[in-house]
C-alpha cells in the first residue's frame, strides 16, 4: 500500500504489485514446470496477461490467490494437446531436471518423479505439499470442486508411491 499526504492508503500499480509477487510467482511456475526458462515464460505471461485486466486483480478478494489461479490455468493451457506439435530431434539428451534446494534428502528423491506426473496431478501436488495450500485454496486456484482436488491428489500419490516402488525394486 502507498500512502497519500493525507494518510490515505492507495492500491499499489501494477508495476509494484508485479515487483513484489514476482518471487512466489516464479517459485511456483518452477514447481509446475520443472525448469528456470519455462517457468519465467509462464510468470512472465501471467503478468503480461494480469497487466490487461489489472482491474478485476485489483479488485480481488486476495491478488495473489488471483495471480496463482491464472499461472496455473497458463501452465494447464500449455500442456494441452494441439493440432499440430512440432517435435525437434537432437543427438543429445536433455538437461537432467533439477530439483530445487530444499536441503531435505526425501524431496530430492521423489522430485523427478513429481515432475513425471500429467501437469493437472502435478499441479495439486505442488499446491498442496509444496505451496501448502489447502484443499478449498486448491479448488479455488483450479477451478474445480475440492472433491476433484481430493482424487487427483489421490492418483498423484499413487503414482508416486507406485514409482518409488519400482525405484527401491531396482
Amino acid at each position: 500500500m502507498v500512502h497519500t499526504a493525507a494518510g490515505r492508503a492507495e492500491a499499489p500499480t501494477f508495476e509494484e504489485y508485479a515487483g513484489s509477487a514476482w518471487p512466489s510467482l516464479y517459485r511456483y511456475a518452477y514447481l509446475l514446470t520443472g525448469n528456470h526458462a519455462d517457468a519465467e515464460d509462464v510468470a512472465q505471461q501471467t503478468l503480461v496477461k494480469a497487466h490487461g485486466s489489472w482491474a478485476r486483480v485489483e479488485a480481488a478478494d486476495s491478488p495473489a490467490a488471483y495471480l496463482r489461479r491464472m499461472l496455473t490455468n497458463t501452465y494447464l493451457s500449455e500442456r494441452r494437446p494441439q493440432k499440430r506439435r512440432l517435435e525437434v530431434l537432437t543427438d543429445e539428451p536433455p538437461e537432467p531436471v533439477l530439483a530445487p534446494a530444499s536441503g531435505l534428502e526425501d524431496r530430492m528423491t521423489l522430485w523427478p518423479h513429481v515432475t513425471s506426473l500429467p501437469p493437472r496431478q502435478r499441479a495439486v501436488i505442488v499446491l498442496r505439499y509444496y505451496e501448502q495450500l489447502s484443499e478449498q485454496e486448491i479448488a479455488d486456484a483450479l477451478g474445480c470442486s475440492r472433491g476433484n482436488v481430493k482424487s487427483t491428489a489421490h492418483r498423484a500419490l499413487n503414482a508416486l508411491r507406485a514409482a518409488l516402488d519400482t525405484e527401491k525394486e531396482v
